[in-house]
């Protein structure tokens, strides 16, 4: 089923570019920029500088890692018979498996995700909206670990990637991410909706799509 996957994810591209355009609106239309920008990025900053400067956490990335393919067995009515994590590594053995529950670790920031529960959750019972920006930090700071690790992992010939196909994989993996990051803005900028931002995405393809016909019926004509 590789090459059904490889047809997929090539299919797929057009909506990437779509998605990716869209996205770019989003950053350029978000309101509460020293609000929200300034945290993420510091938050972000902060992160590569642990990353770049100080040993790995291997430890928190492998257990986060087997983590998500749990939770996701979980999601998908599937057991986890088994969960090892270390920082040499680790594995876990379940009863169901699909892309989704191999390529999870890639496109779902189980960190920021448990940032933005906990918060959700205090705010149930004390006022923690002077807390924004470090809401804000803690996000951009837990998505660039889950961003830096990701682009490390993915060059080191996992198994859940070429199991399901590298090209597959890697769309997929890409446009999941852009998706829940674009998700995360439209919900914090007041002004961006996300119908808006999927009439966006139709309006990008659509204009990709003629380009590329535009360009073969160039090439056919020679030029």
């Amino acid at each position: 089923m590789k090459w059904v996957k490889f047809v997929v994810g090539v299919l797929l591209l057009p909506l990437c570019v779509g998605a990716s355009t869209a996205l770019w609106r989003i950053v350029r239309a978000s309101e509460n920029a020293d609000t929200i920008w300034v945290a993420f990025l510091a938050g972000a900053g902060c992160w590569l500088a642990v990353y770049l400067l100080l040993p790995k956490p291997m430890r928190v990335y492998v257990f986060g890692h087997e983590l998500t393919h749990a939770i996701w067995v979980w999601l998908m009515g599937g057991r986890v018979k088994r969960f090892k994590a270390s920082a040499k590594g680790g594995h876990v053995i379940v009863t169901k498996s699909n892309f989704l529950i191999a390529l999870a670790p890639y496109f779902f920031p189980l960190y920021s995700i448990l940032v933005i529960a906990l918060y959700g959750a205090l705010s149930l019972f004390v006022n923690i909206q002077p807390y924004g920006r470090l809401l804000y930090a803690l996000i951009g700071g837990t998505w660039a670990f889950h961003l830096t690790f990701t682009c490390w992992m993915i060059p080191k010939n996992q198994s859940d990637l070429s199991d399901n196909g590298t090209i597959f994989s890697l769309v997929v993996i890409y446009l999941i991410n852009l998706l829940l990051l674009s998700a995360m803005l439209i919900i914090v900028s007041p002004h961006i909706t996300f119908a808006s931002f999927g009439a966006d995405i139709l309006r990008n393809i659509a204009n990709f799509s003629h380009a590329i016909v535009g360009l073969c019926e160039h090439f056919s004509h020679g030029g």
